[in-house]
């Protein structure tokens, strides 16, 4: 998901600003909360009858929708294994913090949890950039950090080739999902004459669109035009005339919703109606809001699952979760942020230890967990091996395509 601009900038000197910024985080409540019960203090292993896991989220910001979601499938899932006796027979306590879609604010928050709190494991923010500025915070601390939709390759492995070794996820990562949607395009949607209009200051979009790009040319299609916008852009007319003035019969739009639900309404009303396809950027029910039910007609998107998949284990989450919720149906946010707490549990269970080291070994040795967004196991590079979906928006709904295996 998302990553935040010059990020990689910020080397050392963000690290030994943000070791200020965690003390200063730590003097008030405003931005924490907590649930599952028990002890507040700790010293980074099991206080008495609870785990504590922490949660470093975008619950405010310009993504709080991507935070908010996967914070309330992670307040199921510790209600779930509470209710079933906890992990090794004591309780999770998950204690949440606010870093308001920043990357310095998540470092902060990364801080507060691993010295302050004594977090054992933490759920990740759920942007990429957010992520990755807490990772060096996370291997300092031996605190494995996971991320439920943290998809930038880099938040694992660095530019050298080296693993991150506290860090996971348990989404796919970025080029995968530009693979699923090319071989969409070509296979399903017979696009031979392609657009790919992406955001240029996120690695995010520029990963996907460099992997599409690759696989829809290997494929036999032609990228016939590339345009790019920034993130905060209102206005895409330019840019999608320039499109529409090459006849493309499909346009890949990796990005966020924000951008996104502009650029569709945009197009349909200039015209443009051939197929659209983004990836999890989209997942959020403002992109409906932004885009309008109709403009959205004719548009896929690469996801983590669907709450329409036939699937027992699927259909038994999506239950709960709307027993917990309103009756609101849980988006792919909400399901790894399910899953994310459930991997967690699943390793402290086999390490028989809240040690950050045993936890991390035991993340990274997973094979064949069954999970809500599927069946996976973790590769050497501290990625999920796991099936993509892809969805079709009609009528402003999401509705169930098809499955794509690795």
């Amino acid at each position: 998901m998302r990553d935040n601009k010059k990020l990689k900038k910020f080397g050392s000197i963000l690290v030994a600003s943000s070791l200020l910024a965690g003390v200063l985080a730590g003097c008030g409540n405003g931005d924490s909360s907590s649930s599952g019960g028990g002890s507040s203090s700790g010293g980074g292993s099991s206080d008495g009858d609870t785990i504590k896991i922490g949660a470093n989220l975008e619950l405010s910001g310009n993504v709080a929708s991507y935070g908010s979601s996967i914070g309330l499938g992670a307040d199921l899932a510790v209600k779930e294994i509470n209710d079933k006796g906890g992990i090794n027979g004591k309780k999770i306590e998950l204690i949440k913090v606010d870093n308001k879609s920043e990357n310095s604010e998540s470092t902060a928050a990364a801080l507060k949890l691993a010295t302050q709190d004594k977090v054992v494991a933490m759920l990740a923010p759920a942007t990429s950039g957010n992520t990755v500025a807490t990772v060096q915070i996370a291997n300092s601390n031996k605190i494995p950090i996971v991320t439920g939709s943290g998809t930038a390759p880099n938040i694992t492995v660095n530019d050298d080739g080296s693993v991150n070794e506290y860090a996971f996820r348990t989404c796919f990562i970025d080029p995968f999902q530009g693979i699923v949607a090319a071989n969409f395009a070509s296979n399903e949607l017979k696009a031979k004459n392609v657009a790919i209009f992406a955001d240029n200051a996120s690695d995010y979009a520029k990963g996907l669109a460099k992997s599409f790009k690759e696989t829809i040319t290997k494929n036999g299609g032609k990228v016939v035009k590339e345009e790019a916008y920034v993130a905060k852009d209102t206005d895409f007319r330019t840019q999608l005339t320039n499109i529409k003035g090459e006849k493309p019969d499909f346009i890949f739009i990796p990005g966020y919703y924000e951008e996104v639900g502009l650029i569709v309404k945009q197009a349909r009303d200039m015209g443009i109606d051939v197929p659209l396809m983004g990836a999890d950027g989209w997942d959020s029910p403002t992109l409906v809001e932004l885009a309008g039910a109709k403009a959205l007609n004719n548009t896929y998107i690469t996801n983590h699952y669907s709450a329409e998949d036939p699937d027992q284990k699927i259909q038994d989450f999506v239950k709960a979760f709307k027993a917990a919720n309103g009756d609101k149906a849980p988006d792919a946010f909400n399901a790894l942020g399910y899953d994310t707490i459930y991997y967690i549990a699943d390793a402290i269970k086999r390490a028989g230890s809240t040690d950050g080291e045993a936890i991390k070994n035991a993340l990274a040795d997973t094979k064949d967990l069954s999970l809500v967004t599927g069946t996976f196991s973790v590769d050497k590079n501290h990625n999920p091996i796991k099936t993509a979906t892809v969805l079709e928006f009609k009528d402003g709904k999401q509705v169930f395509n098809s499955k794509v295996n690795p």
